[in-house]
């Protein structure tokens, strides 16, 4: 198993990686958002119990399952079971769907982080956004390219499949180690700008403020679940993936809780930034901090340039910081995620290195043109719900389902582990995967379900054809498309190609 196989030059440079992948473009709005909608301060026990019960446990299984096993997903689960193949093509298959929209996203950024100097986006950046930058048309419709998406949309592929080419050490592991130091930097810069704003304190304390009755609301302990299991990139590939280049006598424990608690340390300096502005903001508008709170692509791309326009001094410099920590996220968490499919067609058939990525990005970057269209917006926003709803967290539970009931591997990983970690897997572990993460994942699924059918995503915006096409549709072909990736040929001798 270990011939040719690539490792990382140092622990320090696979901590850095995997704390890129997961610390993620999305984490930087999405986590500050979700507190503040469940409970403020009070949002952090749940979130802290989430981390600890199924984050965590989630993390260890997978460093453990890629450093045993090692390989991508796809050759890790064959080797953990024959029977089990598919399930890492699938796993593949809903990281390339999210490579393809996700490069889109870290493009937008990467021309706001030029719009800053001289704010093109005016007085109305919303109407900027979806009207001048984005030329959105009707749900379906494509309209043609974005034409201010499309040059910047083919630098972050270019930069991004060059890293991957020069491989794990020269490529991966040099890159983050300048992107995430250089990231945590810019925004640090702009998280104290925030805090020195008038307006600020009163944002921190709609944040913090808790609202301990939603503590018995079954809803708020979901979504904190839910939380660390996104912003962790457990159930889809990459962290198997990065675990497998580990040395030998690598701690995988030690390693896990770094990573989770790093992405969790992010993720409040995202939300003290975050509300620090938006408090800003209300004061400026005189309004209250709830009237101005969103998420997702309206703060980062419609709100926060408002946020800059009323910043009293260095607005273009402030703007240009925070743009560029988005589009360094996005790209750390691009590389990794791109990483798991390079690696298992490489293993899959044999392959050169440099033709896995040409070959398994080239295609995520040709498919990302769909998401460069005037239709982008609305394609985009469909395809991610479905393929997070109903495919990171439908293939997150299979995995647990899989490895500790059927397969009945919790024992053989929790020796290895122990192995290897100085810190040694008590009870609370074994217990976790086995109860609480599985019913929590099953619940969410259930939930998901029901909401869908109840009242169908998007609040009637998109027709129900739209809705299938680019949603369910895509969220079911990445289960087709592993089952037929695993049926198309056996894992050569090696299982690896040249590295």
């Amino acid at each position: 198993m270990e011939q040719n196989r690539p490792q990382w030059g140092s622990r320090a440079g696979f901590i850095m990686a995997a704390v890129g992948s997961a610390i993620g473009l999305g984490n930087i709005w999405r986590f500050p958002a979700v507190a503040y909608e469940n409970g403020g301060g009070a949002f952090f026990l749940p979130y802290l119990f989430a981390l600890l019960t199924a984050g965590i446990p989630l993390l260890i299984m997978e460093f453990t399952m890629g450093h045993k096993y090692r390989g991508s997903a796809p050759l890790t689960l064959t080797r953990l079971n024959k029977k089990a193949e598919w399930l890492g093509w699938w796993q593949l298959a809903i990281s390339f769907v999210i490579a393809t929209y996700y490069s889109v996203i870290i493009a937008w950024a990467t021309s706001y982080s030029f719009f800053s100097f001289k704010l093109t986006w005016g007085e109305t950046p919303q109407d900027f956004l979806l009207g001048d930058y984005l030329q959105v048309v009707e749900a379906g419709q494509f309209g043609g390219f974005a034409s201010g998406v499309l040059l910047p949309l083919v630098i972050i592929w270019i930069v991004s499949l060059g890293i991957l080419v020069s491989g794990i050490k020269k490529g991966i592991e040099a890159a983050t180690k300048v992107m995430l130091p250089v990231l945590v930097i810019l925004f640090l810069i702009v998280v104290v700008r925030a805090l020195t704003l008038p307006g600020a304190l009163e944002g921190l304390d709609a944040f913090f403020q808790p609202d301990w009755s939603k503590i018995t609301d079954g809803k708020v302990w979901i979504a904190a679940y839910g939380q660390i299991f996104f912003s962790l990139s457990v159930g889809f590939a990459i962290m198997i993936t990065y675990s497998s280049y580990l040395p030998k006598k690598a701690d995988i424990t030690n390693n896990a809780f770094i990573t989770a608690f790093s992405n969790s340390s992010f993720e409040l300096l995202a939300g003290f930034g975050v509300f620090a502005a938006l408090g800003f903001m209300a004061q400026q508008q005189g309004v209250p901090v709830n009237e101005v709170v969103s998420s997702g692509v309206i703060l980062a791309f419609a709100v926060f340039p408002q946020i800059i326009n009323e910043f009293p001094v260095a607005n273009g410099f402030f703007g240009f910081l925070f743009f560029a920590s988005l589009t360094l996220a996005g790209l750390t968490s691009l590389i990794s995620i791109v990483e798991t499919f390079v690696a298992g067609l490489q293993e899959k058939f044999n392959i050169s290195r440099t033709v896995s990525v040409l070959v398994g990005g080239g295609l995520a970057a040709v498919i990302s043109l769909l998401f460069a269209t005037k239709g982008g917006l609305n394609f985009l926003d469909v395809t991610d719900y479905f393929i997070n709803q109903f495919g990171v967290v439908f293939a997150g539970f299979v995995e647990v389902i899989l490895v500790v009931w059927v397969f009945k591997e919790l024992d053989a990983l929790k020796q290895h582990a122990d192995s290897v970690s100085d810190i040694h897997l008590g009870a609370w572990w074994k217990f976790c995967l086995k109860f609480v993460t599985p019913i929590v994942l099953a619940y969410m699924m259930f939930d998901n379900i029901r909401q869908n059918i109840t009242a169908p995503y998007g609040d009637g915006s998109y027709s129900a054809s739209f809705l299938f096409t680019y949603g369910w549709l895509v969220a079911a072909a990445a289960l087709v498309v592993g089952v037929i990736l695993m049926i198309i040929k056996p894992f050569g001798k090696q299982g690896r190609g040249e590295m």
